[in-house]
């Protein structure tokens, strides 16, 4: 990465707020994404986060992130047991999220349509937006996809534990190497009783099918992976089993 980011304590807000810097283009999102669920919330058994760092260091390789994240709502939509929910973080205080949709279609073209903006991490935030919502019910997992960690550590390791006690695991997917986002990163999925994976163009195909595997385990659990049974499968199960040793 040529933009290499560097650590800094930032002031974080529970809850996830619309935009400042822009704040037509995330009301036209959260409206698009009501829609959405109006029509077809509520169907899957069961429930997914999907949460992205959508800063300026991941503009050289967005295009491909989108794509393969897209594979990842693919397999959801084949399985058709899976609401998910697309919660992104750019710019100035900016982070939002969508309802949750079964309609991974249309949730696709509109991750799409997402812009990487200039801005500090706001890890801390979906974290305890992922906490929030498993309170008004069940979350099966959260997916986060990123590459820095500018806050403060020990704060996001409480989050992340306080997930693990809830049963809801984190699955870092670590775009590039930045030394102080892998610590923080292993940590989160360690503590949540998650998964953690690097990924980078060489590895596209092998990130899809691993996402494809925690849209199984989200509707399905270990028993599931385990009776699908491919490769990825049981490389997620045996980072799984691991975090929850």
């Amino acid at each position: 990465m040529n933009d290499k980011k560097t650590p800094a304590r930032t002031e974080e807000r529970a809850d996830i707020q619309p935009a400042r810097s822009d704040p037509r283009a995330v009301e036209a999102f959260v409206r698009q994404a009501r829609a959405l669920a109006q029509s077809r919330a509520g169907t899957g058994s069961g429930r997914l986060i999907l949460a992205l760092d959508a800063t300026m260091s991941r503009q050289p390789t967005w295009d491909l992130a989108c794509e393969i994240q897209a594979k990842m709502f693919d397999a959801v939509g084949r399985a058709g047991a899976l609401n998910v929910q697309l919660v992104y973080y750019r710019g100035f205080g900016e982070c939002a999220a969508s309802r949750f949709v079964a309609d991974t279609a249309a949730l696709k073209r509109l991750m799409t349509r997402i812009d990487c903006r200039g801005g500090r991490t706001q890890i801390g935030k979906v974290l305890s937006h992922a906490l929030k919502e498993n309170a008004r019910g069940r979350v099966n997992a959260l997916v986060f996809i990123g590459d820095a960690m500018e806050e403060e550590v020990d704060t996001l390791a409480d989050k992340a534990g306080q997930l693990g006690l809830k049963g809801l695991p984190v699955f870092v997917f670590q775009e590039g190497s930045d030394p102080i986002a892998t610590s923080a990163f292993r940590e989160i999925a360690r503590l949540s009783k998650g998964a953690w994976f690097r990924f980078d163009r060489n590895a596209a195909d092998t990130l899809a099918k691993l996402l494809s595997s925690v849209a199984v385990f989200a509707t399905g659990g270990l028993a599931a992976l385990e009776a699908r049974g491919r490769p990825e499968d049981r490389l997620m199960i045996e980072h799984l089993r691991g975090g929850r040793r």
